[in-house]
């Protein structure tokens, strides 16, 4: 087992802009292989990485000023963790390695969001039936938050972004820096993900599912779990903290691991951002469970900790069994040994931001999650029984608002994102899985239950548990045009768990 906490923690560094064009700050961003050290104790571990890091650069801009990427592909032919040519979007006919970065919680126009079948190949030389253009434009028309960019092409995503494509994209605003949080290095984001190596340090990926079936091979597996935990690249890190507050920008950047993250010594984290910005008031929260894609901004403080060590801790159970506090159970490591370098004048304001509560609607849907075997025996998971390469059947208008209802009938917790708009989740309500089996009927076997008070903010991704009606209401703009929505365990998504939805005018 690797020694964990004896490799510090990266602070992921600032991408700048390589000129303007018409005043527009303009970007470059390549995709490159490189070799990396993601532990003391193993070798250079293969990677691909936008400007060849794991992860890659962050953005840092400002709410509305919009900014071009040039996103370009400088990856080998071949790919190097294994492809189950099954899969759609994978088949034996397409290049084995295609790109295309989705701007994750981004508000953008469809021929920059990253469609999954707008991959391109290495320089260009091929591009996927939806390519439009290789200029991507974000206009970053929306409040403060933290969102993430990462691969987003057809039956490759949890490869590729397994591979190291991800990385932090951050919008800042003036209302933001008026509320005088931690800010400078005091401001840290986190993106945490799980991996497991071979001993020579390259990245293991399962090529077989277990117990194994009767399957192609390479093939599909359900969800995967690695038995160790990376921040920011590094294999269980530690940084070393002043005894102030801190503000840690937090990703679940896993393939499917679901953590919920405490502190050792008791203290609470004060959560006062979700996926799509500031909370309206901070909330305080002994746990906090991030599904994969989920994001929480939180503030810790470390005033009254100084010579002591904190662990970030992990107990969500996976598989239905608790991590160990030896591997997955632990994430990294917080060591309040620097004395103060200034006073700490920053404060957690009681209010944060308005997040104006949404209840007219012009249409309501319903949606189904659920599950049946493929012809090899394996689970394929749906949205409302429907393959990909089925017809659109969500087409939305642009400017009306409607209510989703997302009807679990399977056994996993299944995190939604839907591009393009942000959300708020109204509530939750378990339901007589039986009936509706048998009849098709929705008969809730409970009351509907409000989200908890640190998932009452804007959100892009909501988490749907089995059993329940997981209700959501959503604006649909500003733009028109053709868009996805997914479950966020990549294997899933990869598997047919995705569906193209329109917004019409």
């Amino acid at each position: 087992m690797l020694k964990k906490f004896v490799d510090p923690l990266p602070i992921m560094e600032s991408i700048r802009p390589t000129g303007h064009i018409q005043n527009v700050p303009f970007y470059e961003v390549t995709m490159q292989e490189t070799f990396q050290k993601l532990h003391r104790d193993l070798p250079p571990t293969k990677v691909w990485g936008y400007n060849g890091l794991y992860p890659g650069p962050t953005f840092h801009v400002q709410r509305h000023q919009p900014v071009h990427v040039l996103w370009k592909n400088k990856l080998p032919e071949w790919h190097f963790l294994p492809i189950d040519t099954t899969v759609h979007g994978a088949e034996k006919s397409q290049p084995e390695v295609r790109t295309v970065v989705h701007l994750h919680g981004g508000v953008t126009p469809d021929t920059s969001d990253g469609y999954p079948e707008a991959w391109f190949t290495r320089d260009f030389q091929k591009v996927g039936p939806h390519f439009t253009n290789r200029l991507y434009t974000y206009p970053n028309h929306q409040p403060a938050t933290n969102l993430w960019y990462h691969d987003h092409a057809m039956g490759l995503t949890r490869l590729n972004i397994y591979a190291g494509l991800a990385g932090m994209y951050i919008i800042h605003d003036r209302e933001e820096a008026r509320l005088n949080l931690p800010c400078g290095p005091f401001d840290i984001p986190l993106i945490i993900q799980d991996r497991s190596f071979h001993e020579d340090g390259r990245l293991f990926y399962p090529d077989e599912p277990v117990p194994p079936l009767m399957t192609p091979r390479p093939s599909v597996i359900p969800d995967f779990y690695g038995d160790t935990i990376l921040v920011n690249g590094k294999v269980w890190p530690h940084v070393n903290v002043e005894p102030r507050r801190y503000r840690f920008r937090i990703l679940n950047g896993s393939n499917a691991r679901f953590y919920r993250f405490s502190l050792s010594n008791g203290e609470p984290f004060i959560q006062i951002g979700t996926d799509q910005g500031l909370l309206e008031t901070p909330i305080c929260v002994p746990s906090l469970v991030l599904a994969p894609a989920e994001r929480a901004d939180v503030i810790v403080d470390f005033s009254t900790c100084y010579g002591v060590s904190v662990i970030l801790q992990n107990d969500y159970e996976t598989q239905g069994k608790k991590p160990d506090p030896e591997t997955t159970g632990s994430v990294m490591q917080f060591r309040v040994v620097h004395p103060l370098t200034s006073r700490d004048k920053s404060s957690i304001p009681a209010h944060l931001a308005p997040v104006p509560k949404l209840t007219h609607h012009q249409h309501a849907r319903t949606l189904r999650l659920n599950m049946r075997k493929d012809s090899y025996g394996r689970n394929i998971h749906l949205l409302d029984d429907r393959l990909w390469s089925d017809p659109i059947s969500e087409t939305p208008k642009l400017g009306q608002t409607e209510i989703w209802n997302l009807i679990n009938d399977t056994e996993a917790v299944h995190p939604i994102h839907l591009h393009l708009v942000r959300f708020q989740i109204l509530d939750r309500q378990p339901f007589d899985r039986d009936v509706f089996e048998k009849e098709g009927r929705i008969v809730p076997t409970g009351p509907r239950v409000p989200p908890a008070l640190n998932e009452r903010g804007w959100k892009d991704t909501v988490r749907a548990r089995p059993g329940e009606i997981t209700r959501i209401i959503i604006p649909f703009g500003p733009y028109p045009g053709l868009f996805v929505w997914h479950c966020h365990i990549l294997e899933h998504e990869d598997y047919e768990m995705m569906r193209p939805y329109i917004v019409t005018r």
